[in-house]
Formats: C-alpha cells, sequence, structure tokens
C-alpha cells in the first residue's frame, strides 16, 4: 500500500502539485488519468522518488520515503519495478537479457538462479520462445510484455506503468491490460498505472484518482465513473459518444 499526504510540488514558483492525498491499495489496479498537464507525469514520478516534492509525505508500507537514509531510499527502490511508455528495452540485447539486466545489476544471484528466474517471468507473460530475439524481431505487443517481465523479475512489491498501452493496438492493449491485472493480483502487488486509455479505465480501474490542474479532482472505481455527478470527470472520460452510449446504457439498466 502507498499512502500519499497533502503532496505539493512547484517549478520555477509554478505549482504542479496542489496538496494530492489518496491511497494506492495491493492487490489492485491503481489508476492515474487526467489531461495532458494535470500533474500526472510529476506525481508518478514523485511516487518513484525520482522527484522531491516540496511538501506532504510518500508511506510505502508504513515507510515514510523522506524519512528514510540514502541507503533505505536506494533499498526501496529495489522493491519498485517500472514498465515505460516506450518499453525502453536495450536494442543490442536480447529478450533473456533485458529481462536478466536488473537481477544481473542488483543481485548476487548466481547464473543459474538469475537464469531459472527469467525463464520463470518469461513463462508467466507467454513469452516461451522468445529468449534469443531481439526486441527489433518482435511486435510491439511483445514488447511491451517483455518490460512487463522485467518490471516483474526482481519480485516487486510496487509495480509501476506508464502508458502501458501506447502505441498498440485494441485488442493488443486488451492482453496487456489483463496480464497487468493477473499479476498484480496473483503477486498482490501495489500496482499504479499512469493512462489515458478510457478502455483501461473502464475495464482495469479498480481505483483510479482523476487529476485535474494539480488538483485530487475525483476519485473512486470504474464502477463508479457510470454514476459520478463530478463533470469534469465526466466530460473527460465521456468526450466519445461511444462511452457516452455506454454510460446510458449503464444508468437505463439501474432504472
Amino acid at each position: 500500500m502507498i499512502e500519499v499526504t497533502d503532496l505539493q510540488k512547484s517549478f520555477d514558483g509554478v505549482p504542479v502539485l496542489k496538496g494530492i492525498s489518496t491511497v494506492f491499495e495491493r492487490g489492485k489496479t491503481n489508476l492515474i488519468i487526467g489531461q495532458s498537464g494535470s500533474g500526472k507525469t510529476v506525481f508518478m514520478k514523485c511516487l518513484l522518488g525520482l522527484i522531491t516534492p516540496d511538501k506532504g509525505k510518500i508511506s510505502y508500507e508504513g515507510r515514510v520515503y523522506s524519512e528514510l537514509s540514502p541507503e533505505e531510499q536506494r533499498d526501496l527502490r529495489q522493491e519498485m519495478g517500472m514498465v515505460f511508455q516506450g518499453s525502453a528495452l536495450f536494442d543490442s540485447m536480447t529478450v533473456e537479457g533485458n529481462v536478466m539486466f536488473p537481477l544481473d545489476m542488483f543481485t548476487k544471484q548466481s547464473q543459474a538462479e538469475m537464469q531459472d528466474r527469467v525463464d520463470f517471468v518469461l513463462e508467466r507473460v507467454n513469452l516461451l520462445d522468445a529468449h534469443k530475439k531481439y526486441p527489433a524481431e518482435i511486435s510491439g505487443g511483445m514488447q511491451k510484455r517483455v518490460a512487463i517481465a522485467r518490471a516483474i523479475v526482481m519480485n516487486p512489491k510496487y509495480l509501476f506503468c506508464d502508458e502501458p498501452n501506447s502505441g498498440l493496438d485494441p485488442k493488443t492493449a486488451i492482453i496487456i491490460d489483463n496480464l497487468i491485472q493477473e499479476i498484480t493480483r496473483e503477486y498482490n502487488i501495489t500496482t499504479v498505472i499512469n493512462t489515458h486509455d478510457m478502455n483501461s479505465v473502464m475495464e482495469i480501474g479498480e481505483k483510479i484518482v482523476f487529476l485535474q490542474h494539480g488538483v485530487k479532482e475525483w476519485e473512486g472505481t470504474h464502477q463508479d465513473i457510470f454514476k459520478t455527478d463530478n463533470k469534469a470527470v465526466s466530460n473527460f472520460v465521456y468526450s466519445s459518444e461511444l462511452f457516452k452510449k455506454v454510460r446510458q446504457m449503464y444508468l437505463e439498466e439501474r432504472d
């Protein structure tokens, strides 16, 4: 679980985060949504320890990041897995090499132990025969699965995903969403996803935080979104005719 209390951050005197407080629960897919410039990226970087807030605190299972020693902060960061927007795979490394990289960098495991772990996570993301392939030789969806395998290879307590469906077709995006949700539940991870994908919001949004102009404008579940009276979140989520129809169908079923 991650608890955020009164988080504030400014750049050159311009407020970007304006007192955000929320809780991201373990074993659930927690989504951060909002328009460009809403503060989502800065918020995510604060959660990752890449940006130091001006005020407020972030607590990981009771450990307040700002109160930890540099060594303790380093250890905490090793409990975090990250799936980057563009997958961020090393082109010169095979799939196997990409996934093994964190183990090689941050653990003292033997080659055999690392290989066993790599084999396990690649099987978990349904990439049984891709070990020796290079990123350029596999599809975008497969690259995203490699990125997920690399993110979970260290058995993290916290998984952060930045636009995991960026550049994917709708069918592949659903597969990635389902995989992330399955892994979150299976390993009881605290997963935080920064996304613009409204399909993700509707399908796996077990907790949704909507930011607007650096303020937490709304939070709830994907079921709550259908019945919210908050105009800002409704205008954002139901900007397309498709989602307007979905919401109308939901409201009619309730009646």
